[in-house]
């Protein structure tokens, strides 16, 4: 059995050519059915994100299994060709499939490295495959300590604390200026994309209410009812802002539109409280000389860009924490896998031993005539004892080696020695994968959608 993923991802692909590949909740169902009748593929998952299309798959030949899920995903959409797509995918097996689909449930393969959505996009694309009955053993194991690993890492590292966006960095700016922003009032003025962003991120925090200005009323009215807000009529402007404690400047003037004498006259009638403006508009609408103010602080797009940055380098320092990390519980997840391919040629073998055994008692007992029980029992037992040391040595390497990167020389070895035919090997493979409850992965229930 091997473990592959094929797919690809916002470096590999355009977002046309990913989107032509996305498949709905709604379709999974035929979707992974249809993946399921590939032969060879013996578990199946489908993660599809904004930024990535991936197929996971239990395969019996790893090869023969990328082909497959090659047609699978070709087939996904009328307009694609071989030619289109086979050039922008990436394929994994194995160690390295494992690896890849942990450090993506860490984000960290994202193209926001510490973005927290991914991780529940995983869960939702495990549930899919065992709502569908397309995930087994195998893959169930790997996903739920893919899904542990993301969870252990935005845990124990900060790397999903540091904001990376120019929106978000405006919120986290907002939180030197006033510790706890429940109860704040927000001004939007204007309709600025990263305006909104801001909006909403203080929205989340809990900010109280917020106010929308713009010169034209009715997209300011719109807005007002997108944040359950209010709108304001873009002449009172200068009378609003001493009600408010954040202003958000993202119009298309090309002056200011807010100046010095505005905000000192704001700060004045608030009785000094603390104002935080931010400017996310080139050319700027707040007057540079507004930081002159006392009790005002105004941060432009330069300087929540420069606080970006700095974010990211402390973003990618926590990312060399979560890296170990991964590689340790990838370590020992390759270590389980490799073990499950020796397990059932180990019984396989023990059974063919008992097999051989009990026939040549049967002869034994047939020639010996009459014995009493404990004469039986020592014949009994002094064949379990050969037969117990003569495989103990073989038991013991093959344990051991399947852990290895040339286990599956080993296995195939034994299985060639002591004349294992496929069929004895598949018969106890699926037994004990359909048997198989513990082995050191934790088996708590998937943790609850994070809403994201």
């Amino acid at each position: 059995m091997n473990i592959i993923v094929l797919g690809l991802n916002h470096r590999t692909a355009s977002v046309e050519l990913r989107e032509l590949l996305a498949i709905q909740d709604s379709r999974m169902g035929e979707a992974l059915g249809r993946l399921m009748a590939y032969s060879g593929i013996k578990e199946a998952m489908y993660l599809g994100t904004c930024n990535r299309v991936e197929v996971y798959a239990v395969v019996e030949k790893g090869e023969w299994g990328f082909r497959q899920l090659e047609d699978f995903l070709v087939s996904t959409h009328f307009s694609l060709s071989s030619e289109d797509l086979l050039p922008h995918l990436y394929r994994y097996s194995d160690d390295e499939a494992i690896a890849h689909l942990f450090r993506v449930s860490a984000s960290l393969d994202s193209m926001v490295v510490g973005e927290p959505q991914v991780l529940g996009q995983v869960k939702e694309a495990y549930e899919l495959a065992l709502t569908h009955r397309s995930s087994g053993v195998i893959l169930n194991k790997v996903v739920k300590k893919a899904i542990s690993v993301g969870k252990s890492v935005r845990t124990n590292t900060r790397i999903g604390e540091y904001a990376v966006s120019v929106s978000y960095a405006a919120v986290e700016l907002a939180k030197k200026v006033f510790s706890n922003l429940k109860q704040r009032v927000v001004l939007l003025v204007g309709a600025g994309e990263m305006g909104k962003l801001a909006a909403q991120h203080l929205v989340n925090q809990g900010v109280k209410e917020v106010l929308i200005t713009n010169r034209n009323h009715h997209r300011a009215f719109a807005l007002a009812e997108r944040f359950h807000g209010q709108a304001v009529p873009y002449e009172q402007l200068r009378s609003t802002l001493p009600k408010v404690d954040i202003v958000i400047c993202a119009t298309g003037a090309p002056h200011y539109v807010i100046t010095k004498d505005d905000i000192e006259m704001a700060v004045y009638h608030r009785m000094n409280r603390p104002m935080f403006l931010i400017d996310i508009t080139v050319p700027r609408n707040i007057d540079p000389t507004v930081k002159d103010v006392d009790n005002a602080y105004v941060f432009d797009i330069d300087d929540l860009k420069a606080h970006v940055g700095h974010n990211q380098e402390e973003r990618l320092k926590e990312a060399e924490t979560a890296e170990c990390m991964v590689r340790e519980e990838v370590g020992s997840m390759v270590a389980w896998v490799r073990g499950l391919e020796a397990t059932p040629t180990i019984v396989a073998l023990r059974k063919k031993a008992e097999e051989i055994k009990q026939s040549e008692l049967e002869k034994v007992f047939g020639r010996l005539g009459e014995l009493s029980p404990k004469e039986r029992a020592a014949i009994e037992g002094l064949a379990s004892a050969i037969v117990n040391k003569l495989l103990h040595g073989p038991v013991v390497t093959l344990k051991s080696e399947a852990q290895s990167q040339n286990g599956f020389a080993f296995i195939e070895a034994a299985r060639r020695f002591f004349e294992l035919r496929e069929r004895e090997i598949h018969s106890e493979e699926v037994q004990l994968l359909e048997d198989e409850t513990g082995d050191g992965v934790s088996e708590e229930p998937l943790p609850q959608k994070d809403g994201v």
